[in-house]
C-alpha cells in the first residue's frame, strides 16, 4: 500500500502522462486510468476512483478496471446507513 504523499505523486505522474499521450494507445491510457483511480481509492476519493475505473473500462473493457469498478461499487453499497444516520 502506498503513503499518501505516494498516492498524490501516483496520481500527478497519471495525469501527466494523460495529458501527453496519444489516443491511439487506448490500452496504455486505460492502465494509466486503472493505475490513477488505485492511487485515488487509496486515498479515499471514492468518487473520483470510480471515475478512472470508468474511463479505463471504456477503453479496454476487458482490462482489470471493470472488476475493480464492480468492487468499489460493492464496498460503498456495504454501507450502513442506520448506524450513521440514527
Amino acid at each position: 500500500m502506498l503513503a499518501r504523499s505516494e498516492s498524490r505523486d501516483v496520481i500527478a505522474h497519471c495525469d501527466y502522462l494523460i495529458e501527453n499521450s496519444k489516443e491511439a494507445d487506448k490500452k496504455l491510457l486505460a492502465q494509466i486510468y486503472y493505475l490513477r483511480g488505485n492511487a485515488y481509492r487509496q486515498l479515499g476519493e471514492w468518487g473520483k476512483a470510480m471515475s478512472s475505473y470508468l474511463e479505463a473500462s471504456e477503453r479496454d473493457p476487458d482490462g482489470p478496471a471493470k472488476q475493480a469498478y464492480a468492487n468499489a461499487l460493492q464496498i460503498l453499497d456495504f454501507y450502513n446507513h442506520d448506524l450513521y444516520n440514527p
